[in-house]
């Protein structure tokens, strides 16, 4: 998605602050751990309560098969040095199968989601990461498998200079947000699980004052034909 492409919402977001982005060094927290905190939203891979979407062109049980497969991808490829990395899992009470699942994927904390929409576990999850003492919190999901370590540093060095980054997903949601600074303010009034998440949080952070950095956009695995088009399902 080129600038000239994007809403106005995007733009403005885009362009509130464009000083060059410089990264800040990390330094240890008064605990001892890193100012860095990345966190994976992810669901327990059942068949009929993931992908339902991709389930009704493959069936359930290809479904669950093939969100596994990303979601470990994903999560061993994100998860890294430098930074603390934590797993928040829904359903609360599938913790167990969650850990089964990704344990093995990389080293995690597992917490359970807490909240009744995305955005209220959104907050809930960034309110926990700077309370605990992250200076930069990045926060993705496990839909998108050009989520990279790369990516998620670009992202990290980007909240150096700005209030909040956003990777806009080609469906109109996100895979990707972080902050420098709890902001609950910018996830109310958001029409969660529609086309224009993304925009509207562009939108909403442009109101709110808060500088938005954009990371490049990519594609979200909803459907067969994503899946194909990623590498996951054969055509």
């Amino acid at each position: 998605m080129s600038p000239a492409s994007r809403p106005d919402a995007w733009r403005a977001c885009a362009g509130r602050n464009r000083s060059p982005l410089r990264s800040r060094p990390p330094t240890p927290d008064r605990r001892g751990g890193s100012v860095r905190a990345l966190g994976i939203f992810a669901k327990a891979p059942i068949p009929g309560r993931v992908k339902t979407r991709l389930a009704a062109d493959v069936g359930p049980s290809a479904a669950a098969e093939v969100y596994w497969q990303m979601g470990f991808k994903i999560v061993a490829t994100t998860a890294g040095l430098g930074y603390r990395t934590v797993l928040w899992f829904t359903p609360a009470d599938e913790g167990a199968y969650v850990r089964e699942w990704l344990e093995r994927a990389a080293r995690l904390e597992f917490r359970p989601q807490a909240g009744r929409d995305l955005g209220t576990r959104l907050t809930h999850a960034f309110a926990r990461h700077f309370a605990e003492g992250a200076r930069r919190v990045v926060i993705i999901g496990t839909d998108c498998p050009g989520v990279s370590r790369h990516l998620i540093h670009q992202a990290f060095t980007a909240l150096g200079r700005r209030d909040v980054v956003l990777g806009p997903a080609l469906d109109g949601g996100y895979y990707l947000i972080g902050l420098a600074a709890p902001q609950a303010a910018l996830f109310r009034g958001i029409s969660w699980s529609t086309g224009t998440v993304a925009a509207q949080t562009g939108t909403r952070a442009h109101s709110l004052g808060l500088s938005c950095h954009l990371l490049r956009t990519l594609r979200d695995v909803d459907t067969a034909r994503d899946a194909r088009a990623v590498g996951l399902l054969r055509s």
